[in-house]
């Protein structure tokens, strides 16, 4: 039979996503499966032959019998086989240091009349706990089915995967594990638990024929590590603490590469006003564009750093323990266990932990941890969160050697998951459901980092926010720009025509006051100064001026879309000297009537709290839309998001002024 297509399958944390890139590398795509919304992620690679293989790469799953919308789907396919879109043949990938699990998933397979060749990973780790598969063996018990060893991490053994995968060996199964109708169990449960308790008892047989002991069987290293991070006490204690470690190193660290491309920025437009010939155009890119950009090119330090720290955690296997300590803290507030994995991606980005939700059967639990995932900090929120630090709190060090802007970032995390815990509890006590829900996690073992692996990533996700970000950024630039530089009729010369010029011989300090007040007279009186005006009422209660609500309106696309509006605006007519930094050109800013900062303290802290609570971004709400088939309950997102920045805010703002 010679295989066009293939299909990877098993359980979740068991290496196939590694195995997909090790195969497919850069050629891959996500789309949907026909009629629902879960992924559908599928790749390509050229087989030993020279053709071209198709791989697709199905959701995790514990079993064929479906308690989730991914696992429903992976039936669904499964169960389609005389489908002429069906593969050639279906690549069981099982963790080898998990045998007895792994393989339920793949004797329900077998027992369909499926082509498989199994893919044993992760050999390294059952070596280390004391154990080998004799592969002919395995193969015997299961009718000739290849089995091949292959290690995701390295890429060893995945010729052989690739050989076996086009081998003629494949064909129906003529045979079965089992005699059990799998199709006939869909609907009971109870049977379902006989056919599983039924096949793991054989299959403790089929395991210790194939099993070689090399010494002590277990994983002593991993068993000592958890007494320590995964205790009830300790546990909470160590997350924490490398938490406030992650937060400091992203101030402290991302402090010289930041400054380095601020400047850059900075002369860049100081270059394009200087030496290209005056024109709108030119003020376009000297005032719109190039800071427009920069304000969002400006964070990437830090976004990259925080990205290191979260795969690194993943990729040691210290985050899925982050999942179990978790998920006792979450219980009481009525979010499934399940819920810790999306709530965590939220961290990275709200739109894959909502994508996350689909792993969870409860449709009340899912609901609420969809509700609640936007309340969680993401990397959208960094730009904002750092700018707003560095202008009003002070850099001073708190407790001998904790950085205080360092401690404020950690806090706004922390008021984050505080609300998501609050909100979630009311919504437990209001939506009524009498689904049950259960955690089934898998902790792998410890392992060292691939640091080529860590880069791959943290540079793929950093272009991601760049590029879409930049994109937003860059329509908006040139949107706010052109509001900031033109007006009704001839209200700006009128403006300025009411601005007593100074005298000829008048002194340097006169001629900047009167740029000055041109200036500001231009932006008032342009159409972003008129809008920003008719909604200034309704901010002024938070401490903001009509500026910083242009820059709320505009981030209701994207929250980092607040940073870039703010240097497009306070760039519109700025002849950028040396070393004049958009944090520098705020930090002058002044109330025309108080002659207060605009940018004070308690005006600045009220900023924080808005964007911790903010629902600002166009993207979630339509994941949110299409995940939950319906409009209401993004709007419920935004308006009880809404209401929570504004009250948020409010406090802060008057606890501190």
């Amino acid at each position: 039979m010679e295989v066009s297509k293939i299909a990877l399958i098993g359980n979740p944390n068991t290496g196939k996503t590694s195995l997909f890139n090790l195969l497919t590398g850069l050629n891959q795509q996500v789309g949907n499966f026909p009629g629902v919304t879960v992924d559908k992620k599928s790749g390509s690679y050229t087989g030993l032959s020279g053709k071209k293989i198709e791989v697709i790469d199905l959701p995790g799953t514990y079993s064929v019998f479906p308690r989730s919308n991914d696992e429903r789907v992976v039936f669904k396919f499964l169960t389609s086989k005389d489908s002429e879109d069906f593969p050639q043949a279906v690549v069981v990938v099982a963790d080898t240091s998990n045998l007895e699990r792994n393989l339920l998933l793949f004797t329900q397979l077998y027992d369909l009349g499926i082509p498989l060749v199994l893919a044993l990973t992760m050999p390294d780790v059952a070596e280390r706990r004391g154990y080998q598969i004799n592969l002919e063996k395995l193969s015997a018990a299961f009718n000739g089915v290849e089995v091949v060893m292959v290690n995701g991490r390295n890429g060893e053994g995945l010729q052989e995967l690739k050989a076996a995968i086009e081998r003629n060996k494949l064909k129906d199964n003529q045979d079965v594990f089992l005699q059990n109708d799998l199709e006939a169990l869909i609907k009971n449960n109870t049977a379902q638990t006989q056919d599983a308790k039924a096949r793991y008892k054989k299959l403790r047989t089929v395991i210790n024929s194939v099993t070689e002991k090399k010494g002590q069987v277990g994983d002593r290293f991993s068993q000592k590590l958890d007494r320590v991070l995964v205790h009830p006490v300790s546990g909470y204690a160590i997350f924490i603490m490398i938490l406030l470690v992650i937060f400091q190193a992203i101030f402290n660290f991302a402090s010289v590469p930041m400054d380095f491309i601020d400047g850059i920025f900075g002369e860049l437009s100081q270059w394009t006003k200087a030496s290209l010939p005056q024109g709108a155009f030119v003020d376009l890119l000297a005032e719109g564009i190039i800071p427009g950009i920069g304000g969002v090119v400006v964070f990437v330090p830090q976004i990259a750093l925080l990205f290191t720290f979260l795969t690194l955690l993943e990729e040691t296997g210290y985050m899925a323990r982050v999942v179990f300590i978790m998920d006792r803290l979450m219980r009481p507030f009525g979010l499934n266990g399940k819920s810790v994995v999306p709530l965590m991606s939220s961290v990275a980005c709200a739109i894959p932990g909502i994508m996350a939700t689909r792993s969870i059967s409860s449709w009340k639990d899912r609901m609420i941890t969809i509700l609640v995932a936007p309340l969680m900090s993401c990397s959208a929120r960094i730009p904002v969160y750092t700018l707003l630090i560095a202008l009003v709190i002070p850099d001073k060090t708190v407790w001998g050697f904790f950085n205080l802007k360092g401690l404020v970032l950690f806090a706004l995390y922390a008021i984050g998951v505080v609300m998501a815990l609050i909100v979630a509890a009311i919504l437990n006590a209001i939506i009524k459901s009498r689904d049950s829900s259960f955690l089934l996690l898998e902790l792998p073992s410890y392992r060292t980092p691939r640091l080529k692996y860590v880069g791959i990533s943290v540079l793929e996700k950093v272009k991601v926010f760049v590029m879409d970000a930049g994109k937003i950024i860059l329509a908006i630039s040139i949107v706010l720009w052109a509001m900031a530089s033109y007006g009704p009729g001839e209200r700006i010369e009128k403006a300025i025509s009411e601005i007593q010029a100074p005298s000829i011989d008048g002194d340097e300090a006169m001629i900047e006051e009167y740029e000055f007040k041109v200036a500001a007279a231009k932006l008032e009186n342009s159409y972003i100064g008129i809008l920003g005006k008719a909604i200034e009422p309704a901010i002024t209660p938070l401490g903001y001026d009509w500026k910083i609500g242009i820059s709320l309106i505009t981030s209701f696309a994207a929250r980092e879309v607040f940073v870039g509006s703010m240097a497009t605006i306070y760039s519109v007519g700025e002849d950028f000297e040396e070393d004049h930094s958009l944090l520098d050109r705020l930090k002058e800013q002044r109330n025309p009537d108080s002659g207060e900062r605009v940018y004070s303290l308690a005006a600045g802290c009220s900023l924080m709290v808005f964007y911790v609570f903010a629902m600002q971004c166009m993207a979630t709400m339509a994941v949110v839309k299409r995940e939950t088939r319906s409009w209401k309950w993004p709007f419920i997102q935004l308006i009880y998001m809404g209401l929570l920045a504004y009250i948020g805010a409010f406090i802060t703002f008057n606890l501190l002024s």
